[in-house]
């Protein structure tokens, strides 16, 4: 049986996304975040720790003024199910007001066992011009970087 529309799995302003890349730690690393937030996050010694790994989710959610924001997840692959470890806002992108055309991964041959991730967002700052790219990227320590794709 079909779940009624207003149950929705995946909310319809989220008009693009893609999952990729890779991540791991010791299970007591902080999760990715970009600046602190009142509560910074640290390592925990005392917690027992368990190796974790996952990979990223980049998606596009769609605002009132048609324009996007950006978010990106960290994903934890557990026995059990997925489970979301941060949900961050990449404010590069909402500071330009974007109307996204697309987001695309580096390649489409599922999990990469290096860590990080390389994907495209292409958004439009006027909705009557061509898309311009922009890449984020993470490296293997955790540090995100958007920019403007050069050719």
């Amino acid at each position: 049986m079909a779940a009624p529309a207003q149950d929705a799995i995946l909310p319809a302003s989220v008009i693009f996304a893609t999952s990729t890349g890779y991540w791991e730690d010791d299970g007591n690393s902080p999760a990715v975040e970009r600046a602190p937030t009142g509560a910074e996050a640290v390592a925990n010694p005392e917690r027992k720790a368990a190796q974790r790994h996952g990979y990223y989710k980049l998606f596009a959610v769609r605002q009132e003024d048609r324009t996007s924001k950006i978010y990106l997840q960290q994903i934890a692959q557990t026995a059990i199910d997925p489970a979301i470890v941060s949900t961050i806002e990449l404010q590069e992108f909402s500071d330009l007001k974007p109307y996204v055309t697309d987001i695309r991964p580096e390649n489409s041959n599922g999990i990469i066992k290096e860590p990080g991730l390389f994907a495209t967002v292409y958004l439009k700052t006027d909705p009557a011009a061509e898309p311009d790219g922009w890449t984020v990227l993470i490296d293997e320590f955790g540090d995100i970087t958007v920019e403007k794709a050069t050719n």
